[in-house]
C-alpha cells in the first residue's frame, strides 16, 4: 500500500512541475493580410521617397516596412501603435495624418477660417452687385459763351467742324 501511495505522489508532483513550467497558452494570430497591411501602411509615407504612400513605394526599403507592419499586427499591435512607432522611429512626417498638436493645428483650423473669410468676401461682392448704380452727374463746368465761340473758331480753322 504505501509503493502505491509513493507513485501517486511522484505522479502528482511530476505533474504539477510540468504544470509550472508549461506557462500560459495564448492562442495564435493569424497571419494578416495584404489588405491589413495596405490599410495601415496607407496611413504612413516612405521616409525615403519625397510624398509617396508607404503601400505603394516600389523602394526595397518599403518592402521592408511593409513586412515590418506585418509582423507588428501578427503580434496583436492596433493600427495606431503602428503609426505611433514609426512616428517614433522617422518623425511625423511618415505620418498621412499629422498629429493634432503644437503648430499642426493650423493644418486643421487654416482651411475653415480661410473658407469663412471666402464667403463673407463673396457675399459682399454679390451685395454690391446687385446694389442699384448710383448716377453720377458730370461736373464739368459749363463754358461761357466768349470761350466757346473761340473754340468753334479754332475748330474751323483746322476744318474739324
Amino acid at each position: 500500500m504505501k509503493r502505491n501511495h509513493l507513485i501517486w505522489i511522484t505522479a502528482v508532483a511530476l505533474f504539477a512541475a510540468l504544470l509550472a513550467q508549461a506557462g500560459p497558452v495564448s492562442a495564435q494570430q493569424p497571419t494578416p493580410s495584404d489588405n491589413d497591411v495596405n490599410r495601415v501602411a496607407k496611413q504612413l509615407y516612405c521616409p525615403v521617397c519625397e510624398n509617396t504612400p508607404l503601400d505603394v513605394c516600389p523602394t526595397q526599403a518599403c518592402e521592408e516596412w511593409r513586412e515590418l507592419i506585418r509582423l507588428k499586427l501578427s503580434e496583436g499591435w492596433s493600427d495606431e501603435q503602428i503609426k505611433d512607432y514609426f512616428a517614433l522611429q522617422y518623425g511625423d512626417r511618415v505620418l498621412a495624418e499629422p498629429p493634432r498638436r503644437g503648430l499642426n493645428w493650423l493644418v486643421y483650423i487654416l482651411p475653415i477660417v480661410f473658407f469663412a473669410g471666402g464667403v463673407v468676401i463673396l457675399v459682399s461682392v454679390l451685395r454690391r452687385m446687385r446694389a442699384p448704380a448710383k448716377q453720377v452727374t458730370p461736373s464739368t463746368p459749363a463754358l461761357d459763351a466768349e470761350t466757346l465761340k473761340r473754340v468753334e473758331e479754332e475748330l474751323k480753322k483746322h476744318d474739324i467742324a
